[in-house]
Parts: structure tokens; C-alpha cells; sequence
């Protein structure tokens, strides 16, 4: 059981079904990894309390002695967790760097973030971009110098041949997690070639259904902006799911919104019914456009959309549009990707909107960080324990 522990009115507080009124040898509890949040009030963290694991009359104990006598242990900023606690018993997990990072990618000035929680970083940029990379790299070590840090925590491979990128990918024991930002292409290669950890990242083939219970003009605004607000990023739209019970009366709305856009339309034969269009082939729902283009399906129920989600998506992010909340809720469950929206457009799976700041990245698999990487994201962790003499 774990629970977040909590300042009220000036003292440690955390419920005791968490701390005991006895004081059991051991104790669980979670801790906010913002020194800022300690600020919460009682309501929110009630509620949080409630969300995690339903208490019902709470009673929570003071445990603000043993809080300032473990204090140094306590009060940095990178401790997250408190696993046990005893009289003389204290662990923590805190986080720690990662290590040595490889940025592979024309867009170095998202690099920043892996050096900001204690990383090294190593960018390796195009041949495209090599003058101003080299030029970034300059400032921000000149940044770190005049903060009191080593510029050498930033680091440029000059060399940009695939040469360089193959030992990079290959140096294990000199760096410990690699990030490639580009292409399918670069993603593919590193995550098939590389001896060191590979976070895989960006590919989106993201999928909005329409579910039968939707609010079509909220389905026509959602898709509208999903699609063209800008649609050669990762979380575009490319796929649009229709429920056939409301196919005749979207997918001609559907059309006319985008053809000021001049979006074509790839169709599947129920949708090509419907509306004119391009007959879809068999690539066109495997396949991230970056462009103008989305393919049209119509399906049968939640089931039939989650389905051919499972059997096309890359992992990225997809959204139902409905107003039935048990559909909503089926969808939800049955989806499998790092983002899944209700009545929301895909374009929000972004680190910036999610309040995290710089992003690294978006990770689209399973493992470590998942979605957009923010700064946290790019942490390990460890533990501390410190006794008195205690043997097991």
C-alpha cells in the first residue's frame, strides 16, 4: 500500500494506515519529489489519498519527530521514496543520473534536459545542421562555465558519417542510454544496431475514433486539429475510425471541413460508399504520412476500433470521441498506447502540455519511460539504507 505523506499545519502527517499509531517496525509510504508540493492542502491530498486507495475517515499521525531526525536523509529533492521505516531503520530510493547520453538528432537544443538531472551528454547531430549545432554546443557550454559547471558535460561528435553513429551505437560501457530523434529510418537503425540501451522514439501512426455516441461537431473539431494544425509531428492524425451508425452523417461533414486544408481523403470501401476519395491501399493505415493525408476506416463497434488499433498503431497516442462513458472507459482499457484520449485531440501528447518542461522525446514503448520525456524521464534511481548495526 502506498500513500503520499504530507505537511498539516506545520507537521509530518501521514495516515495511519500507512504510520501506524504503534509504530510497527516498517512502515510504506510514497514522497512528492517537489519540495514545492509540500504546500498541498489537506482537501487535495485527501483526495489523492482516495484515488490511490479508498480510505474512508482517514486518521493521520504525526510523525514530524521522526521526520526532522532523519532530515538529511529527507530533505533532498531527489529522494521519491520511502520504503521502510523503522525506529533505527531508514530507506530511501533517490534518483541518480543515468549516466552518459547520446542525443542522435538535427534538433540539439532539446539536448539540454539530459544534462539539466546530472547526465552527460554526447550530441550527434546531421551533416545538415553541423555549423549550428557546433554553435549551440559552444553557448551552452559557455552557459554551464558561467554557472560553475564543466562545459565538458556537453559534447559534439563532429564527425557526422554513419561511421561515428555505428560506434556510438556499439560503445557499451561508455554510454549508458541512446535517444534517437529523426526519421523512422534513424529510430529503426538505432533500435536494430545498437549494443547500449535504445530508448525508441517519435514514429506516430495515431488514430482518432468516432464512436457512435460522439458529439460530431466536438468529433469534427478534434480530427480538424489533430490532422492539420500541423501535421508532419509525430502526434498527428493519420487514421480516422468511424462507427458506422454514424458514417452517412459524419464523414461528409468530415470532408467538407478538411478540403479547405486540401487533405485527401484514403478511403476503405465502406467509407468510399460514403464520400469520394482515394481507395485506401494496403500500406495507407500502416503508415505515418507527416503530411496532408488521412486514411478513413469505418468499423463496427469499440471493439472493432480497438482491434485495428492493436493491429496498426505504433504505440504513440489515440483518442475516442464520445459521450457514452462506458465506451470511453472500453476504449481506455483496450488501448495499449503511451497517450489515450477522451474528447481530446492527439496533439496534446507533448512534454511541454503534460508539464514537463523540454522533452527528449516521446517514447512509444513499454519499458522505462513511456510518452514524453521530460527531465524526471531521463533519472534512474537507487537506494540508500541507513542503520544502526542491523543484521538480517
Amino acid at each position: 500500500m502506498q500513500c503520499l505523506h504530507h505537511r498539516i499545519n506545520d507537521r509530518w502527517c501521514i495516515p495511519s494506515q500507512i504510520f501506524p499509531v504503534q509504530q510497527a517496525k516498517f512502515a510504506f509510504c510514497a514522497v512528492v519529489p517537489d519540495k514545492a508540493s509540500n504546500a498541498v492542502c489537506f482537501g487535495t491530498l485527501y483526495i489523492i489519498c482516495v484515488i490511490l486507495c479508498p480510505y474512508a475517515g482517514v486518521v493521520f499521525v504525526d510523525c514530524t519527530e521522526f521526520i526532522q531526525q532523519n532530515g538529511n536523509a529527507l530533505a533532498d529533492e531527489s529522494v521519491f521514496q520511502i520504503l521502510k521505516i523503522g525506529v533505527q531503520f531508514l530507506l530511501v530510493g533517490i534518483t541518480a543520473p543515468v549516466g552518459t547520453g547520446i542525443l542522435c538528432s538535427a534538433e540539439i537544443p532539446r539536448s539540454i534536459a539530459v544534462n539539466r538531472n546530472g547526465n552527460v551528454c554526447i550530441l550527434r547531430g546531421g551533416k545538415e545542421a553541423i555549423r549550428s549545432n557546433t554553435a549551440v554546443v559552444a553557448a551552452l557550454r559557455a552557459g554551464l562555465e558561467h554557472c560553475g559547471a564543466p562545459g565538458t558535460l556537453v559534447n559534439l561528435v563532429e564527425d557526422t558519417s554513419r561511421a561515428s553513429a555505428a560506434h556510438l551505437m556499439e560503445a557499451r560501457g561508455f554510454v549508458d542510454l541512446l535517444i534517437p530523434r529523426g526519421g523512422k529510418g534513424l529510430i529503426r537503425a538505432c533500435v536494430d544496431s545498437a549494443k547500449v540501451p535504445c530508448i525508441e522514439t517519435g514514429t506516430g501512426i495515431c488514430h482518432i475514433y468516432v464512436d457512435a455516441a460522439a458529439d460530431l461537431q466536438k468529433a469534427l473539431d478534434i480530427v480538424y486539429n489533430a490532422k492539420t494544425s500541423r501535421p508532419s509531428v509525430c502526434n498527428a492524425a493519420e487514421v480516422c475510425l468511424v462507427h458506422r451508425d454514424v458514417a452517412e452523417a459524419f464523414l461528409p461533414a468530415l470532408a467538407a471541413r478538411l478540403a479547405g486544408k486540401q487533405v485527401e481523403l484514403r478511403l476503405c470501401p465502406r467509407s468510399a460508399a460514403v464520400i469520394p476519395g482515394t481507395p485506401a491501399g494496403p500500406e495507407d493505415f500502416d503508415t505515418e504520412f507527416l503530411d496532408y493525408i488521412l486514411a478513413v476506416k469505418v468499423v463496427d463497434s469499440v471493439q472493432d476500433a480497438a482491434a485495428h488499433i492493436a493491429a496498426h498503431s505504433t504505440g504513440h497516442s489515440e483518442a475516442i470521441v464520445t459521450e457514452d462513458a462506458a465506451a470511453a472507459d472500453a476504449f481506455c482499457a483496450a488501448v495499449d498506447s503511451a497517450a489515450v484520449y477522451v474528447n481530446a485531440s492527439t496533439r496534446f501528447t507533448d512534454g511541454g502540455e503534460f508539464g514537463l518542461g523540454c522533452e527528449m522525446g516521446i517514447s512509444t514503448q513499454k519499458l522505462g519511460a513511456r510518452g514524453p520525456m521530460g527531465l524526471a524521464e531521463r533519472t534512474s534511481y537507487k537506494y540508500i539504507i541507513r542503520g544502526n548495526g542491523q543484521v538480517r
